[in-house]
């Protein structure tokens, strides 16, 4: 494997020239990085997604299977050949010892890693960076409600907020788009916040759009129609839509600015 990500200095590799600080700041708009990726973590090239939770990635000649969480299409991403972060797994002795975290593809680099998200969220509340939810002082993961769970559901005074969070990896003519393929689950978790803001309770979507050329956020229509359809009725019977865009690079991933919807 190629050796670790330095924390300070220079990468050179596959054409990329990357720069390492340390301590680690962000872009040149001020944010900062709320996931930094571990010691361990490895710039190398994508091969190939021969299942859904497994690729084939080189370095120096070698080539290694890794493992990937994404079970989207991924589309427009997996071009054999291209730039590649993988990390090591929490986890020591698993079968495929790191995930695959960033593909770089036309000069952007995109974060695939389906539970950044999750993370961003508690992260952004704990560190009050989130205007929607600072009013909240307590945080549920992975919140019962029915049979089904949502990633989190928030308390405080004022009540309840019960939030999916959702990897956004598609982007089209600075448009960012989900799903990039049909998603029953994702319909299904539609449908469970739209059941609750018609029960007066509050309820919320968070789209990260893990890449940085995205303008502004909109359903995928012409992917999960069904989809898009009940996007905009869960928006207009009260569920929030919160698309916001990260800041990515290979040494961690920051929280951006929230982009408006396109309807």
């Amino acid at each position: 494997m190629s050796p670790d990500l330095p924390t300070c200095g220079s990468v050179h590799l596959y054409g990329i020239v990357i720069e390492m600080t340390n301590p680690l700041p962000f872009h040149e708009n001020g944010g900062r990085c709320l996931i930094a990726f571990p010691l361990g973590t490895r710039l190398v090239r994508f091969c190939r997604r021969d299942q859904r939770f497994r690729v084939e990635v080189e370095v120096e000649g070698i080539r290694h299977w890794v493992h990937c969480n994404n079970s989207g299409s991924m589309l427009g991403l997996l071009r054999p050949g291209a730039p590649a972060v993988i990390s090591p797994a929490s986890r020591p002795g698993r079968m495929l010892s790191h995930t695959l975290e960033l593909i770089h593809v036309d000069g952007v680099w995109t974060g695939v890693n389906t539970g950044v998200p999750n993370k961003m969220l508690r992260l952004a509340w704990k560190e009050s960076l989130l205007a929607e939810i600072m009013e909240y002082d307590a945080f549920r993961s992975e919140a019962a409600v029915g049979q089904s769970r949502l990633d989190a559901c928030l308390s405080g005074t004022g009540g309840q907020l019960w939030v999916e969070a959702k990897n956004v990896t598609l982007v089209e003519g600075s448009v960012a788009y989900f799903p990039d393929a049909i998603t029953v689950r994702g319909r299904k978790h539609l449908a469970d916040l739209l059941s609750l803001a018609r029960q007066g309770q509050r309820a919320a979507c968070f789209y990260l759009i893990q890449r940085e050329d995205a303008q502004c956020f909109a359903p995928a229509d012409f992917i999960d129609p069904a989809f898009a359809s009940l996007f905009w009725r869960a928006l207009d019977e009260g569920v929030e839509m919160w698309p916001y865009r990260a800041m990515v690079s290979p040494v961690g991933i920051g929280l951006g600015p929230r982009l408006p919807l396109l309807r």
